[in-house]
């Protein structure tokens, strides 16, 4: 399909364990340091749940 870059923009701290465990397994390790995913369906889905951590570029 093609790939994206995901960057977390903003912290984690003050969010549900859920949205902590999304980010995790996102592979994404400190603010502002990209991390590219292949684009799937589910890739897409958990960076739907936290879309307002993260901001989304194709690459």
């Amino acid at each position: 399909m093609g790939n994206i870059k995901i960057t977390q923009i903003k912290s984690a701290i003050d969010r549900s364990k859920r949205q902590k465990g999304t980010i995790v397994a996102l592979g994404i390790k400190k603010l502002h340091n990209p991390v590219v995913k292949e684009v799937t369906p589910q890739i897409m889905g958990m960076v739907a749940k936290v879309a307002h951590l993260v901001i989304v570029e194709e690459c």
